[in-house]
């Protein structure tokens, strides 16, 4: 057996290291040492119960799991070519970075990408391109319940809670937005005194928790909320129906990590655990969803009121639009949220199979609010992997307003996916609440690097819709946009999928559109019979 060969060679080597040193030199202790030190772990590996592997291997078998344990690094800085990695490859990583430094983002001989690779997606240039605009594209967020509208940039801070980032990496992100005008959404864990601290504009979000505006009991506490969205800052709210990552589940955030900070922003007690509901009280159907949404927009003062959301069943966003329509009024906006997000810790099989990827999502809620006659009214914005030009003309093209940035932001300020968000680890200083750790960012530093990222993307977004012979967004159409669905064919957007007419649903629903229609009603979420 092999742990007893082991012991055996280990207990000869020591004894012999021993001799050595009484007879021929002292410096022999130092291997007697280590021989003796490698037998006990032996021992301990042999007796130990936890890990067959080391039973049957001792010393030897710690190999595997410090290989196990750098694996990771080892696959991304090593093995992986540069458009392979997950989440995000090498090349729009290193884009990221550079273009948050300010130095150059071009890249020389051509594309590593296989583009006759079946799912292989390419914008169309026009023959006379124009040149783009002297100033960035805003969007106007507010329909006419709206007493006071907002301007919304191409790209912003998607939703990134305090608990989850550390207070400097809250910080750079807001001194970041204060410098180049755009949003930066709070996330569900309250509006902290570090959003407010540089003055940017802020989306405070409230997820079913209703962190920050909520009572001993957890329910929601109106005159908290108004006091709390009376601040200058706080351009817009939000209510989070789902996220990407985990679309349908709750969140706990220990009772060790709720320390005296993400007490105070979240309304909740002080090293108590903190639980995030899966399921609103506020809300069971979709008229009460459109109701409680009028009335945040009263409280907030007429701010813009919107909602986000990951994409599940059809039939829901039609039955939200049914309840639209019925009730005459509904959110200024809505951010859809794909099932690629990820700055939440999840299980894998919520991760990886539960929730509409973002193309599918956002077409869909484009399409079910021109077919009900809303589409004029809400703007609609897209989160999920946006980290360049490209990314925001696709999702313009898809039908989105406009665009939000998590992963990418947290790359600008640092990130380096090592993947361990939630274990308080973050070798960078980015996503943790150790202050040892989170003292190595500097905010104004990564607060310029923010700023660069974003007006960069932008930019290029820019020259893009520049490229494809568009003045702007409203240009922009799915004919622009192509994939490749076999080795010999490829079709636009315009041909693979069905687009709504404004009303159509209203008036007389297509083939495709009408058994989902029938099933959704304004009093009911899921499926509905009449």
């Amino acid at each position: 057996m092999l742990r007893i060969a082991t012991i055996g060679t280990l207990t000869v080597l020591g004894a012999l290291a021993v001799v050595v040193a009484l007879l021929v030199h002292p410096a022999w202790w130092v291997a007697a040492a280590v021989l003796v030190a490698l037998l006990a772990l032996a021992v301990y590996d042999v007796v130990q119960r936890r890990h067959a592997v080391l039973r049957n291997y001792p010393v030897v078998g710690h190999l595997r799991y410090l290989l196990e344990g750098i694996r990771p690094e080892v696959q991304q800085y090593f093995v992986e070519r540069n458009v392979d990695g997950r989440p995000f490859d090498r090349d729009t990583r290193s884009l990221i970075y550079q273009r948050a430094k300010g130095t150059a983002g071009e890249k020389a001989f051509g594309t590593e990408r296989d583009v006759n690779e079946v799912g292989y997606e390419y914008l169309l240039h026009a023959t006379v391109p124009l040149p783009p605009p002297d100033e960035p594209h805003r969007v106007r967020i507010g329909g006419p319940d709206c007493a006071r509208p907002y301007d919304m940039a191409l790209l912003n801070v998607s939703a990134m809670s305090f608990g989850a980032l550390s207070a400097n990496a809250i910080l750079a992100l807001n001194k970041g937005a204060a410098a180049g005008g755009f949003a930066h959404d709070t996330g569900e864990g309250g509006l902290s005194r570090h959003h407010l601290e540089h003055g940017g504009d802020l989306v405070w979000e409230l997820g079913s928790g209703y962190f920050g505006a909520r009572t001993r009991d957890g329910d929601f506490d109106p005159d908290m909320f108004a006091a709390k969205a009376a601040h200058p800052a706080v351009t817009c709210v939000s209510l989070k129906l789902s996220q990407g990552a985990k679309p349908g589940l709750g969140g706990v955030l220990p009772a060790p990590k709720v320390s005296a900070e993400i007490a105070a922003a979240r309304s909740v007690p002080e090293g108590v655990t903190c639980v995030s509901p899966s399921a609103h009280r506020v809300f069971t159907t979709p008229r009460e969803l459109v109701r409680f949404l009028a009335r945040m927009r009263e409280l907030a003062g007429g701010k813009p009121t919107g909602i986000k959301l990951c994409v599940g069943s059809r039939v829901d966003v039609l039955a939200l639009c049914k309840a639209m329509v019925a009730e005459g009024t509904g959110p200024d906006f809505v951010v859809v949220d794909g099932s690629e997000g990820g700055t939440g810790a999840a299980p894998p099989e919520y991760e990886d199979h539960v929730g509409a990827p973002l193309t599918e999502g956002l077409m869909t809620v484009h399409n079910a609010l021109v077919g009900a006659g809303l589409r004029g009214r809400v703007r609609v914005g897209a989160s999920g992997k946006v980290s360049t030009g490209s990314d925001i003309v696709k999702r313009l093209i898809q039908g989105a307003d406009f665009t939000n940035s998590a992963r990418a932001m947290m790359m600008a300020t640092g990130c380096i996916q090592s993947q361990r968000c939630h274990t308080n680890t973050c070798p960078v200083g980015v996503a943790t609440q150790d202050p040892r750790r989170a003292a190595a960012l500097d905010v104004d530093d990564k607060a310029e690097r923010v700023r660069r990222f974003q007006q960069a993307t932008v930019a290029e977004a820019q020259r893009l819709m520049g490229s494809m012979g568009s003045r702007g967004p409203g240009e922009l159409g799915p004919h622009q946009l192509r994939r490749r669905i076999g080795h010999m064919d490829t079709r636009s957007y315009a041909e693979l999928f069905d687009w709504l007419e404004d009303g159509e649903l209203l008036a007389e629903p297509p083939r495709g559109w009408a058994g989902d229609w029938n099933l959704a009603s304004p009093d009911h979420f899921g499926r509905y019979t009449p």
